[in-house]
């Protein structure tokens, strides 16, 4: 419906759900920001980092980190639904050069830009990529879906192309093939 999630899209958040800590807490910090920028005149800016993976990331219990952690060791890759739901992967170099980009940019002061890919893939291609190019035996089990888990997931970053002149420029498989090679020790 609101898709690609635009930064003027304030969310719709079940309070007491299971993710609740996860989509208040960005809310408020958000929040946070906007009352000291107006109490105290600081420059904050507001990051919304979508769904960021890469190498020296730790195994936090996101899909990325998760699925290479298990393909690495031959485990099942779980995942909580059929697979065809989607999200958006952005590599971690992609995302320090962007915030980079936003510190360094005067007159931005309270204004949220969006950090993400703007290329969408299924939770299930995304375990296959990953088992191929772990080189892994794992096979993909699924679980039954988690609550409030989003059908589909992916920002616009129309505001970060037009006003920081951003894009990512890392593609997910050259990425995961990075953080596979990180995580290997290689």
């Amino acid at each position: 419906k609101n898709l690609p999630l635009k930064e003027e899209y304030w969310g719709n958040v079940n309070s007491i759900g299971v993710r609740s800590c996860y989509d208040e807490s960005k809310r408020v910090s958000e929040s946070y920001i906007m009352a000291y920028l107006r109490t105290y005149g600081l420059d904050g800016r507001i990051s919304r980092i979508h769904n960021t993976y890469g190498e020296r990331m730790p195994d936090d219990g996101r899909v990325v980190s998760r699925f290479i952690n298990c393909a690495l060791k031959n485990q099942n890759l779980l995942i909580f639904g059929d697979g065809s739901q989607t999200r958006s992967f952005l590599h971690v170099e992609d995302l320090v050069e962007g915030i980079l980009l936003q510190t360094l940019k005067p007159n931005l002061a309270g204004i949220p830009i969006n950090f993400g890919s703007d290329k969408e893939i299924t939770i299930k291609e995304l375990a296959e990529l990953i088992i191929e190019l772990s080189s892994s035996k794992s096979q993909i089990k699924y679980l039954e879906r988690t609550e409030d888990d989003p059908r589909r997931r992916i920002p616009n970053i129309s505001r970060a192309i037009e006003l920081l002149k951003w894009k990512p420029e890392i593609d997910l498989r050259d990425g995961l093939d990075r953080t596979i090679s990180w995580w290997k020790g290689e």
